[in-house]
């Protein structure tokens, strides 16, 4: 117990001098920026594919907070209606730009965690800023589409292969976990090349478990509040949405660069600790 309290008190120490506040700050702003062009880019892809409207505003309206999910819906429907092949190449630009930014932030806070200086090439940061990127985009598609299309996928599958019928409700289960399995390995490979410094699966999977599982929790339980408690309309007006927005960033990017505090943590201990036996 005393071992977990003298960890929980080294890891908010080291948020405190990394300040990990002031860059999640940062990185809300750059997923801000980067929302609406990836939002044009999906909604425009979707709109080419045979999905009803109506199941977009649902998935949106169960992950994000109802203000959050009102501004969001007030442009699905001209984009979805308007098959413009255009808007996916400005969607993809825009978000590939406004996204590489917030993966550099991300990779200066883990920088920071690690003690270790930036000396790779600009070139080469941004290289992986957009690598990174496209990886997280490929996810986040991937991540959206399966719990929209998992049904229709499921019974497909149960046909084509004669599968019993308790395929469909396991399937029905897996397909959410396999949203959560394919978020933790994207922050897997975020903790593993965003900082300047060698490390491998072992050193960082902790800290892509505890994001993975703090993001989803919080996110729900966020919903719950701006749903149920909160009024950011009352204080902001028609701003209350992008309020909304920016703090459910925030918190994002909180955990996230927490879990890498947890990662670079954890290795500075390892490494103390194996110069300690080394010394006795």
């Amino acid at each position: 117990m005393q071992e977990a309290l003298n960890f929980v008190k080294q890891l908010f120490k080291r948020m405190m001098d990394d300040d990990v506040f002031g860059l999640s700050a940062q990185l809300s702003y750059f997923f801000l920026l980067s929302l609406f062009p990836f939002m044009l880019f999906l909604v425009t892809l979707l709109g080419f594919l045979p999905l009803p409207e109506v199941d977009i505003m649902n998935f949106i309206e169960d992950y994000a907070p109802a203000e959050t999910a009102t501004l969001i819906n007030e442009n699905v429907n001209m984009i979805v209606t308007e098959r413009n092949g255009g808007l996916l190449s400005i969607g993809l630009i825009g978000t590939l730009w406004s996204a590489s930014n917030g993966i550099n932030a991300i990779m200066r806070a883990f920088n920071a965690a690690y003690n270790v200086e930036e000396n790779r090439s600009f070139v080469i940061s941004r290289l992986i800023a957009i690598v990174l990127t496209i990886a997280m985009l490929i996810v986040i598609i991937i991540a959206f589409l399966l719990p929209i299309f998992g049904k229709a996928i499921g019974v497909y599958l149960f046909s084509f292969f004669g599968l019993s019928e308790g395929f469909l409700q396991t399937w029905n289960t897996l397909r959410w976990v396999i949203s959560s399995v394919v978020f933790f390995l994207v922050l897997l490979a975020l903790y593993i090349l965003a900082p300047n410094k060698k490390v491998n699966i072992k050193n960082v999977a902790i800290g892509a478990i505890f994001a993975t599982i703090c993001w989803q929790l919080v996110s729900l339980l966020f919903s719950y509040y701006v749903n149920t408690i909160g009024n950011y309309s009352a204080m902001y007006g028609s701003l209350g949405g992008v309020i909304v927005l920016m703090i459910w960033f925030y918190i994002s990017g909180i955990i996230i660069i927490t879990g890498g505090e947890i990662n670079a943590l954890l290795k500075h201990r390892g490494i103390t600790t194996s110069a300690n036996h080394k010394v006795t």
